[in-house]
């Protein structure tokens, strides 16, 4: 019986696999992960995410298990380990899903020359991380689209593969050796509310989600205190959850909610096709607008006031102060500290992404850096002048200060929509609040440094 190698790298789960379902055909299979040192190297082992990518690694064992498999785990450079694992197997081919980042293409391309030199293939499958592939949808003329709406319009109408469903069985020859797998206890840097990693975990929620919280989708998931989103961002990052089965899912439930939710699965799968053509952009910006950027060295004050949530705007700091509990943030809040970082501070965008990252157990270059550039306006957004005002965004979406108040203990006494606005505060209500600090910056005249910078005063 002939043998392939799955790898896994950022599609950690059983159900809807095709590079699982392609190898599972007839053959004995080894499921293999390694722990890329690559990647480490890179500066990407950020702790929040060591812990949920452990959770999911224990996670899918356990279902091999249940199957009659097993996970093979090894650590070390990707192309050598998986070498060593098809010759320990004398297996002839190998299954992974594509992705998109110039570190993952680079490593693709390393892969299928060692493999092709020993007389295996090297077998990619789209769709496994994605809905639509990146190079799914074009406009005339270009290799990606650069603006959102156009490319909506394609991607809406495109027929999706089916959705498979998990393997009944799954073999896996004898004698492949695997190191032990990864434990989140003895980690050290964690955020003491990251939530718990797996398929396991995902596909519960999911159904939880779709039965209960997707119809409220379209009117609430900009609501900071009702924390009505998803959540489902950690688990696509690490591919606990398909992008294509969640979409059929969306679309049979229905509705205005289902609708919207559909929708932010494309904005996901329209950065990766950004990234996917111009593989420069999680570094440089994809517009630029020759920005002269304060760096760490002049605004250092502010950008540290920034990260541990002290800015004196409440808003900003409740977003920020629940990133570092939790490794995750609202999408709200991510948009209003980045805007505040960027616009308000003038701050560069890539100082903003590199923190973002060190914390998000989501954290993803396609999707992080992306949206940071769209934030800044270096990136694809039609309006890259726009500058969100905190108190302004925090009485829309926080209307009763309910959300600040969760993250900012100091502003607690504080009742209602002036929670918003604490430098306002007279008298004895002022002194209630006496150890949250003063704004950092008036917002008038971060504005209008923001307009000199851009020459658009």
């Amino acid at each position: 019986m002939n043998v392939s190698v799955v790898l896994f790298t950022s599609d950690l789960r059983l159900h809807d696999h095709p590079p699982l379902r392609a190898a599972n055909d007839a053959r004995e299979v080894v499921p293999l992960f390694v722990r890329d040192t690559g990647v480490d190297a890179a500066g990407f082992a950020a702790p929040n995410r060591l812990a949920f990518l452990a959770d999911c690694l224990r996670d899918l064992d356990a279902g091999l298990r249940e199957r009659g498999g097993r996970l093979v785990l090894r650590s070390g450079d990707l192309v050598e380990e998986v070498c060593k694992v098809v010759a320990e197997a004398d297996a002839d081919e190998v299954h992974m899903a594509a992705d998109v980042s110039a570190y993952a293409h680079r490593r693709e391309q390393r892969l299928r020359r060692a493999l092709e030199a020993e007389g295996r293939r090297l077998h990619i499958h789209d769709t496994v991380t994605t809905a639509v592939a990146p190079g799914g949808v074009t406009p005339a003329g270009s290799d990606h689209f650069a603006v959102f709406t156009p490319y909506f319009r394609q991607w809406s109408a495109q027929p999706l593969r089916e959705a498979f469903g998990a393997p009944r069985s799954v073999r896996v020859p004898e004698g492949i050796g695997s190191e032990e797998l990864p434990s989140r206890d003895g980690l050290s840097g964690l955020s003491e509310g990251l939530a718990e990693g797996g398929e396991t975990v995902a596909r519960k929620r999911v159904t939880a989600w779709l039965r209960s919280g997707v119809q409220a989708y379209e009117d609430r998931h900009d609501d900071l205190p009702g924390d009505a989103t998803s959540r489902f961002s950690p688990h696509l990052h690490f591919g606990t959850l398909s992008p294509v089965e969640l979409v059929h899912r969306a679309r049979r439930a229905g509705g205005p909610g289902a609708e919207a939710f559909v929708r932010q699965l494309a904005w996901r799968d329209f950065h990766r096709q950004v990234l996917a053509a111009r593989q420069d952009a999680a570094t440089a910006d994809y517009r630029t607008k020759h920005d002269r950027w304060r760096s760490e060295r002049t605004a250092g004050e502010e950008i540290e006031a920034w990260k541990e949530g002290r800015t004196g705007y409440p808003v900003v700091d409740a977003a920020m102060r629940q990133l570092r509990h939790e490794g995750w943030m609202h999408n709200r809040g991510r948009l209003l500290t980045a805007s505040f970082l960027t616009k308000t501070l003038y701050v560069d965008w890539r100082v903003g992404a590199r923190y973002f990252l060190d914390l998000l157990v989501d954290g993803d270059v396609a999707n992080n850096q992306l949206n940071w550039q769209w934030m800044a306006g270096t990136g694809t957004d039609s309006r890259p002048n726009r500058v969100l005002n905190p108190v302004t965004q925090a009485k829309r979406y926080d209307p009763d200060g309910a959300y600040v108040r969760r993250w900012i203990p100091e502003l607690g006494a504080v009742e209602g929509p002036s929670v918003h606005e604490p430098w306002k505060l007279r008298g004895l209500d002022r002194a209630a609040v006496d150890g949250y600090p003063d704004p950092i910056v008036d917002l008038s005249e971060g504005l209008a440094r923001f307009k000199r910078a851009r020459g658009k005063d």
